[in-house]
């Protein structure tokens, strides 16, 4: 027979299948061996009898262990997914040891196994979402006019702040792991106009919170001719379209989640509420009695306090120029905050959008940089892009795996990438 995978042998409900798996669960009794198969689509029991012509072999198996089967599915209310199969033929592939991970692990010892446990339910669960979203993040970009555009790894120059670069040893000269696509990405709206990518991008950040990769994936977008308001449109865009795919595609991943999917229908019902900084620190004061001084950055605590009085992402904007980049361009009426804005998630799960409309004029780059303490001339062929042809642009960067998390309802985020790099978590 042909092989198929346990969802399509569970939509057949009756008749003879052919299935391949691992050991998902195995309880061995007298008379009977229950085996619980689990592939890329589910799992399902089996039964293998005493009279089973692989009796030996299936009282041998153990969790993870390889096999394939042929027999006769049927219903079966009290079987894990509703359904069993009477097993006629049992093919063992790999006698699998003893499984190393057992009931009651840790969370360190589960990431020491991270190869291992990426095999469990709910990481399984978790990838087949983290896909849909990436996929969903490509098609949002295409529909609308985008071109895919990919900018170095390695670069010479930081972007979002020195103390967060990893260096790099590059033949002799210190380079770094780029933070962001941002620069080289506004060198080539100048040919392509609107352009996005997914890319790894690398902080330093000496973090150890529940919210902070080292590494992670960033889905940025740069386009000319953008104001501020289209890069808040486009962002508060690419946030329901991707919600709106996982919702449709990925249900049974949801239910093995035990995420409750209707915390997500407001994203696609309601418009997001976008408020300025300066109307986030009078919310946070009146609601919270917490006083924060104009100029401070919002911190984990902060942008709490403000998801938990929204169903939807809420967009701030306009913050104050001193904590943002030198590339955000300053606010026409008011000088002291800049064109910059943050997509806080709600239920706690902190920024998920990063965005601005870029500072076109090369003499407010360059006085920028200088305040910053950093060399212009180290950024020649940034302000190049200013003198030859500059226009009104913007863009933005979304860290794909908070919005995973968020999605997921996941306690950490180091459950949203398959193999997490953090401050002290560089391996398997």
């Amino acid at each position: 027979m042909d092989f198929i995978h346990i969802s399509d042998a569970i939509q057949r409900k009756k008749g003879k299948v052919a299935i391949r798996g691992w050991i998902y669960r195995e309880r061995k009794l007298k008379d009977k061996v229950f085996l619980v198969i689990r592939d890329s689509t589910n799992i399902i029991q089996c039964i293998v009898d005493d009279k089973n012509k692989s009796w030996n072999d299936a009282n041998k198996l153990l969790i993870e262990s390889s096999v394939e089967i042929e027999g006769d599915i049927f219903e079966d209310k009290r079987a894990p997914t509703g359904y069993e199969i009477k097993v006629d033929k049992l093919n063992v592939i790999q006698f699998a040891e003893k499984y190393p991970i057992t009931e009651d692990q840790s969370p360190e010892f589960l990431l020491d196994k991270r190869h291992l446990w990426i095999r469990s339910r709910k990481l399984t669960a978790v990838l087949k979402i983290r896909s849909t979203v990436f996929g969903a993040i490509h098609e949002y970009f295409r529909n609308n006019g985008f071109y895919e555009y990919h900018s170095p790894i390695i670069q010479s120059t930081q972007t979002e702040g020195g103390s967060t670069l990893f260096e790099v040893n590059y033949f002799g000269k210190k380079l770094y792991l780029t933070q962001t696509w941002q620069l080289h990405a506004e060198a080539g709206i100048f040919a392509l106009e609107k352009i996005y990518t997914i890319a790894p991008s690398f902080r330093a950040e000496k973090s150890k919170t529940s919210r902070h990769l080292t590494e992670y994936w960033h889905a940025e977008m740069e386009g000319a001719w953008l104001s501020f308001d289209d890069v808040q449109d486009i962002g508060e865009g690419l946030i329901k379209y991707v919600v709106k795919s996982v919702l449709e595609k990925n249900q049974e991943e949801f239910k093995v989640l035990k995420r409750d999917t209707k915390k997500l229908e407001a994203t696609l019902k309601k418009n997001f509420p976008r408020i300025t900084y300066s109307d986030a620190l009078k919310i946070l004061n009146d609601k919270f009695k917490m006083k924060i001084e104009f100029g401070k950055d919002l911190r984990t605590i902060e942008e709490d306090k403000l998801s938990s009085l929204y169903d939807t992402p809420v967009i701030v904007t306009r913050y104050p120029k001193v904590v943002k980049a030198f590339y955000m361009k300053e606010d026409p009426k008011n000088k002291d905050v800049v064109l910059g804005c943050d997509f806080i998630a709600p239920e706690g799960y902190g920024e998920i959008i990063g965005g601005s409309e870029r500072e076109s004029d090369p003499k407010k780059i360059i006085a920028r940089l200088k305040e910053i303490g950093e060399n212009p001339s180290n950024y020649d062929f940034y302000i190049d892009t200013r003198i030859y042809g500059s226009v009104p642009h913007g863009g933005f960067g979304c860290g794909v795996e908070r919005v995973i998390s968020w999605i997921c309802g996941l306690e950490n985020i180091k459950d949203a990438i398959a193999f997490p790099r953090t401050m002290l978590r560089y391996k398997p």
